[in-house]
């Protein structure tokens, strides 16, 4: 499960899963900045520093969504354990989601099956690939522990 302490807190993740971006540390900081820009959900003047498997993010995000994309960008990332996030400030005032409203992918999971599961109706699948388009790039490949957000409603 996503877990997070304080505000904006720290978000953890499974280190050793999700794509390898960089092969050493002191490549980190510039490859996960990079990868957040490229499919950037909503961070004006985004930039990470990586130290010891954590990333922390500093800009400013359009929304609390646009934040928790970011989050789940950086943390499904091989070598990424924690995205600390309170150097971001949320420009809507809203807050960031509740762990309910993260799941983690388990062996054997569907997109579909998910959907059924959390709304009742499998086809509503679309809709978590959409909410997750910079995070789910091909809704056949998604991956056990890989992390993803569930819209509230459907």
């Amino acid at each position: 499960m996503l877990k997070k302490e304080g505000k904006m807190g720290l978000f953890d993740f499974v280190g050793n899963i999700g794509k390898k971006i960089f092969n050493r540390e002191d490549e980190a900081s510039k490859a996960v900045t990079e990868h957040i820009a490229e499919d950037n959900p909503g961070v004006e003047n985004v930039n990470v520093t990586v130290e010891n498997g954590v990333a922390k993010l500093e800009g400013s995000a359009k929304s609390a969504s646009a934040l928790e994309k970011a989050i789940l960008m950086a943390g499904n990332i091989a070598g990424i354990t924690s995205v600390k996030a309170d150097g971001v400030n949320i420009l809507n005032g809203e807050v960031l989601a509740g762990d309910d409203e993260f799941y983690v992918i388990q062996k054997g999971d569907t997109l579909w099956a998910i959907a059924e599961k959390h709304y009742g109706n499998g086809i509503k699948y679309k809709a978590i690939v959409e909410a997750n388009k910079e995070v789910i790039k091909d809704e056949n490949k998604i991956f056990p522990g890989q992390k993803i957000r569930l819209p509230k409603s459907l």
